[in-house]
């Protein structure tokens, strides 16, 4: 009873009414560790002493948190875009002024904040299917098989709604890569759909194997009904490239297993390595001929997030479907409505991205110096990301081929595990906690990624400036040698 005699109302949505699905979604790119970095980074501007000065960030990719600029023809084109009085200012180039016209007069009441259509502005979805035309050497695209989204993840989201179905060994099953971006089990967990992990194999460069597919999709078969196989290249976490002969093998397994092909390609202008090239999968699907290019499903997603782009903050993003059912194309268009429309923005952003400044432009110039100076800068911290880590004793890494992530493996000590099992944490979460109360450094560990049984990773970006990597990178090396005699 409460002071005035009426008892008071239990909660209608508690921890146990809740929807059950919702409490196993974890997503380690912003869990407790980035959780504890925000307090730290508070306390520090509360005066706190730490025996840091700042908390670096290189938990997730985000370009522009990390210092990357913007590119300028990009932003000039979205600011005549959102203020269009500024169409009279002579001091913006005419190339930007033509495009921002153009987005607009696309746009409902010539405003950007209007809705479009639900599968997005039609000017842009023909921008994009151009571009991928460019992209692929010729191969064909058509508009309608373009659906505009609010960045990649939207895409990939929709599409495993649409997969997801049955109950029991009939519930449909997700073929994943270990080490994964955690949106996929977040998903998978979410939309109650079984994870099916197949192993990146890390003595090989984290190399996609056929033999290990086939394993995974054996085992699960047992189970649930394996439908889908995602694919992530450029590698996230691991910064592979997936040569042609290994996409084509992994089209062969798709048709021969009859599984739907997801693949993630939001990282192809970050291809670093030399002898390495980024091949889409539509590309090679249809330079493998009509008995592959005419029944193999496949869904591709890009965003404007990554790259030289780095625009996380506009939630731009395409996907082409291949092949699809008519039926279920026409319902995929039905669920896309529910969500009315992708944020305009990001799809003029998007517009921009597949059809940028052209030879002979004002903008071109300027703007080739700034992408081509933004890619070259993350070649290089790639390489030096690579080379300082493998210095360190007890720290492997493969070479950052693309991408922005490394995922070194890393040795900790039996004393280390013992005290961090004690304390119900995963040894890698343990050593990565230590580290950001001890340096500020804030990594994520690689169990939020999966990881083979008995190894531990970190994943760290290559983002943050040249000079500021450098500190971070020998924070690591002396964190990594003092925890390791601490616990020896």
């Amino acid at each position: 009873m409460t002071e005035n005699g009426v008892s008071p109302r239990a909660k209608v949505l508690t921890i146990d009414t809740m929807n059950p699905t919702v409490k196993k979604v974890e997503y380690a790119v912003r869990g407790p560790i980035v959780q504890r970095a925000v307090e730290l980074e508070r306390e520090l501007s509360e005066g706190m002493k730490k025996p840091f000065a700042e908390v670096i960030k290189a938990n997730i990719g985000d370009a522009h948190a990390m210092g990357q600029q913007p590119i300028t023809f990009f932003r000039q084109v979205l600011a005549l875009c959102s203020y269009p009085e500024l169409l009279n200012d002579s001091t913006f180039p005419e190339d930007a002024k033509s495009r921002a016209r153009r987005i607009l007069q696309s746009c409902g009441g010539n405003s950007m904040g209007s809705y479009s259509a639900s599968q997005g502005i039609d000017s842009v979805r023909q921008d994009v299917a151009r571009y991928i035309e460019r992209r692929d050497g010729g191969v064909p695209c058509d508009p309608d098989n373009i659906y505009l989204t609010t960045g990649a993840s939207d895409g990939i989201v929709t599409m495993l709604k649409l997969l997801v179905c049955g109950e029991g060994e009939t519930r449909t099953g997700v073929m994943i890569s270990i080490p994964q971006y955690p949106l996929y089990s977040a998903a998978l967990a979410e939309l109650g759909a079984v994870q099916i992990n197949y192993y990146l194999n890390e003595e090989k460069c984290w190399s996609l194997d056929i033999s290990e597919l086939q394993r995974a999709l054996d085992e699960a078969r047992r189970h649930c009904n394996p439908r889908a196989l995602c694919i992530i290249n450029p590698g996230n976490p691991t910064g592979q490239v997936q040569s042609r002969e290994c996409i084509e093998d992994v089209i062969r397994f798709a048709a021969k297993e009859r599984l739907f092909l997801m693949a993630d390609e939001v990282y192809q202008d970050n291809v670093y390595a030399d002898g390495c090239h980024f091949h889409s999968f539509k590309k090679v699907l249809f330079e493998m001929g009509p008995e592959y290019s005419n029944t193999v499903e496949l869904a591709s997603f890009h965003s404007t997030s990554k790259c030289y782009m780095g625009e996380c903050g506009f939630r731009g993003g395409y996907m082409e479907i291949i092949n699809m059912d008519s039926e279920v194309k026409a319902q995929l268009t039905k669920l896309v409505s529910v969500r009315l429309c992708p944020p305009v923005p990001g799809q003029a952003l998007m517009d921009l991205v597949v059809n940028p400044p052209q030879p002979g432009e004002p903008s071109y110039d300027n703007f080739i110096k700034e992408r081509t100076a933004t890619l070259n800068v993350l070649a290089e911290k790639a390489k030096l990301t690579e080379q300082v880590l493998n210095t360190v004793q007890g720290i492997s890494c493969n070479p950052v081929q693309g991408a922005m992530y490394s995922f070194p493996c890393i040795t900790i000590p039996e004393k280390a595990i013992k005290e961090a099992t004690d304390n119900g944490q995963q040894p890698d979460m343990f050593y990565c906690m230590k580290m950001l109360e001890e340096t500020g450094i804030c990594l994520v560990p690689g169990s939020g990624f999966g990881q083979r049984d008995g190894t531990y990773h970190f994943r760290m970006t290559i983002l943050p400036p040249t000079d500021k990597l450098k500190i971070l990178l020998k924070k690591v090396k002396e964190f990594h040698q003092k925890f390791t005699e601490q616990y020896s």
